[in-house]
């Protein structure tokens, strides 16, 4: 990793990770402002290839950052925030209202972890660190989707 500053600055959620707090929130917002201001990046043919490029760069990220600080799912590693972030706005029209709402469901489910999500966090290494925000972020993304479509 020492040597690996590609892996290290995505790792790290474009360093968000080495904010002293609230590092996940930082992630996160990071994703939001890339997905918002970068033309087509909603576009399911921009987004998803990108998640799923970014999610194998964080279980290898993941494992890396575990080694690294010496902990399971160090704070530093905030990838895991970007992937789940992208999730949650798949195929959501971009708008400034669902963009917002999406963050919040997404913080929300990210926090609590629901069932399995909780469990796949207990995976080892990049693993587990990438999966349980995968999980939460389907179920934020299903939520979102079901709050559009009923109001």
């Amino acid at each position: 990793m020492k040597n690996n500053f590609f892996l290290k600055i995505l790792g790290s959620g474009f360093y968000t990770g080495y904010i002293p707090f609230a590092p996940g929130t930082f992630a996160s917002l990071a994703a939001l402002i890339l997905y918002y201001l970068i033309p087509g990046f909603e576009l399911p043919y921009v987004l998803i290839p990108m998640i799923v490029v970014f999610a194998a760069i964080g279980i290898k990220a993941g494992d890396r950052f575990e080694i690294m600080y010496g902990k399971k799912d160090p704070s530093q590693c905030t990838i895991d925030e970007v992937v789940g972030m992208w999730i949650s706005l798949l195929f959501l029209p971009k708008r400034l209202n669902y963009v917002i709402l999406s963050f919040i469901i997404w913080r929300i489910f990210d926090i609590i972890k629901p069932s399995p999500a909780r469990n796949a966090e207990k995976l080892p290494g990049g693993l587990g660190i990438m999966l349980d925000d995968i999980i939460a972020a389907v179920y934020s993304c299903i939520l979102v989707h079901l709050i559009i479509f009923l109001f």
